[in-house]
């Protein structure tokens, strides 16, 4: 029997991680800066929830220096996509069970 309760991708099931790839799915990339400010978080805490996804490949960063200052620069892999899509497919199965409809 097929388990409707699928496992939902522990890196994406965290509140900053999913808003991360939610703000570059409708976008080439996002600097650090604009991340931060958007999710209301500190830079460290940014910065560990950037690792988890980079080291799943969801993500890529890129870092420069734009006037001798660090830039840090960071867009959706297509991995990181498919993981969002299929995220995203497995909530809607979660919430239609939790509503009642068959």
């Amino acid at each position: 029997m097929e388990n409707k309760f699928a496992e939902l991708d522990p890196v994406i099931h965290s509140r900053v991680r999913l808003a991360v790839l939610i703000l570059l799915l409708h976008t080439e990339s996002a600097d650090f800066t604009y991340l931060k400010k958007e999710l209301e978080v500190s830079d460290g805490n940014l910065s560990t929830h950037l690792r988890k996804l980079e080291t799943a490949e969801y993500i890529k960063i890129k870092k420069s220096f734009e006037n001798r200052k660090p830039k840090t620069v960071v867009s959706l892999t297509e991995k990181g996509k498919a993981a969002l899509q299929g995220y995203t497919s497995n909530l809607e199965e979660y919430l239609r069970i939790a509503s009642g409809k068959k």
